[in-house]
């Protein structure tokens, strides 16, 4: 196994689309977007905030003009770095900002490959349960975002019992979208029971929030209360914006990333207002259109330039990143789910993305996960690091003893160098087939989807993670009466 590095990540950064002027240039479109086109913010409350802060609106367009000394000013009360910790194993914690890189999953598909039958079924609460268990034990899924949404529940409880059934099942960082600003409330009250107390909760938040600014430079009522809800809890929060090219935001990429910095720097602007020094994620999830079908293209390489971008201009500001990377626009788990992941976690692990989700399990446009991608995603994302975790060059390393101890004609199989070394060095892929085709074929000719069906049964019919404890759920039981677990 290659080493993990600090808390689960490795360093990326080697990735660079944009030179240091570029990154000055961006800044500046960002700057003029956000201070001569404004934000619509129609959200009453947040308005109203953001005109009480001094600045320039227009009331008759709901428009936020923000200036460039009001957003440096937000941007510095943010934090640089956060610990996003893990409920129950701190050897999960991972540190998110400079360059780490941590890959997890990402929601919400409505739909899910039937673990049974293969076909496409909505997903549903038990389905939470069982991706965020198979999510617990998959070693290169260093966090979860819930993966899927629980079709079967009426809004009023999807918050409390979404967020529920994943902490249940894994001991890594959970985060996920808000639906209702009740059910958020609801799910921190929930977690803070948990922990133990609300102090405890946001000095190690094992859970941490999604709320959205939308493209093209909006923040909108639903939204923007989501938005203060979840940073009145002080707990980490990222607000992602989407602006798809061509679409709902400018076709070309230097254009696009520059108008989704500007939105999703301005929902940290109203979370800073709401709660100075709340811990927010720059976040981008934005890609390409497909301008043929006008269809959203999430498996397109453009993604993986644009959130490469992005996490240029995150660590520009000094802010944690959250990208966007590894889907893929097939409809089943085959070569193109493959590839078009690969590339652009890949692309985005090098760039130094922080909080890189939707990197596991997802197809169709977002909107179907698999649990065979999950388990082959979990293999790619092992090649990445092994790419992130780079190439050491001491004398050790370079074994020129061992090589003339060996001498013309012999083999190193034998040598205690490699033995010392072989784990660490090269990455063992646990679904790639590396058997000669005899064996392959007496072991049943199974291909890469029936190796991940096979490894996704057999996780989840052995895996335990660590649950909440049972007088905890007795209380949250108690306390809520839309819980339904």
């Amino acid at each position: 196994m290659f080493k993990r590095g600090k808390l689960g990540g490795l360093n990326g950064g080697l990735y660079r689309p944009l030179t240091a002027s570029d990154q000055r240039r961006m800044h500046e479109a960002i700057v003029r977007l956000l201070s001569e086109a404004g934000v619509k913010v129609a959200n009453a409350r947040a308005f109203e905030m953001f005109k009480k802060a001094g600045l320039r609106v227009d009331e008759g367009k709901q428009l936020v003009f923000i200036t460039q000394e009001f957003l440096e000013d937000c941007v510095d009360a943010a934090p640089s770095e956060l610990v996003l910790h893990a409920r129950g194993n701190p050897d999960n914690n991972i540190i998110v900002g400079g360059t780490r890189v941590h890959y997890g999953s990402g929601g919400t598909a409505l739909n899910i490959l039937d673990l049974d039958s293969g076909e496409k079924r909505p997903s549903t609460l038990k389905d939470v349960q069982q991706v965020s268990k198979l999510l617990d034990y998959l070693a290169n899924c260093h966090f979860q975002v819930i993966p899927v949404y629980p079709n079967e529940l009426p809004i009023e409880k999807v918050d409390i019992n979404r967020f529920f059934a994943a902490i249940n099942n894994t001991n890594k960082h959970v985060q996920g979208g808000v639906y209702t600003v009740e059910g958020t409330r609801q799910v921190v009250e929930m977690a803070t029971m948990i922990a133990g107390s609300k102090e405890k909760l946001q000095k190690e938040p094992f859970l941490s929030f999604i709320t959205c600014v939308i493209s093209p430079l909006e923040i909108d009522k639903v939204y923007g209360d989501l938005l203060m809800t979840c940073a009145e809890s002080g707990l980490p929060l990222s607000m992602p914006a989407e602006p798809l090219t061509g679409a709902t935001g400018p076709v070309t990429i230097a254009g696009n990333v520059a108008q989704l910095c500007a939105e999703t720097l301005s929902g940290l602007c109203l979370a800073q207002l709401t709660n100075r020094g709340t811990p927010v994620l720059m976040a981008c999830t934005s890609t390409s259109t497909d301008l043929r079908t006008m269809g959203y293209a999430s498996g397109s390489v453009e993604e993986g330039l644009i959130n490469s971008c992005a996490a240029q201009m995150a660590q520009f500001y000094g802010l944690p990143f959250y990208g966007t990377a590894g889907q893929s626009d097939s409809k089943l788990v085959d070569a193109q789910s493959g590839y078009e992941g690969a590339i652009t976690n890949l692309l985005v692990g090098m760039a130094g993305g922080n909080f890189i989700h939707d990197a596991l399990g997802l197809l169709e446009f977002c909107m179907t996960a698999s649990y065979e991608k999950y388990v082959m995603d979990n293999d790619i994302l092992g090649e990445v690091m092994r790419v992130l975790q780079g190439v050491e060059v001491t004398d050790e390393t370079l074994a020129v003893d061992v090589i003339k101890s060996v001498g013309p004609g012999g083999n190193f199989v034998q040598e205690d160098h490699t033995f010392e070394h072989m784990r660490e060095e090269h990455y063992l892929p646990t679904v790639a087939d590396r058997e000669q085709r005899e064996n392959w074929e007496k072991a049943g000719k199974k291909d890469t989807y029936r190796r991940c069906n096979d490894l996704a049964r057999e996780i989840l019919s052995t895996h335990t993670p660590t649950p909440v404890d049972e007088a905890v759920v007795q209380k949250i039981r108690a306390r809520f009466p839309n819980f339904v677990q």
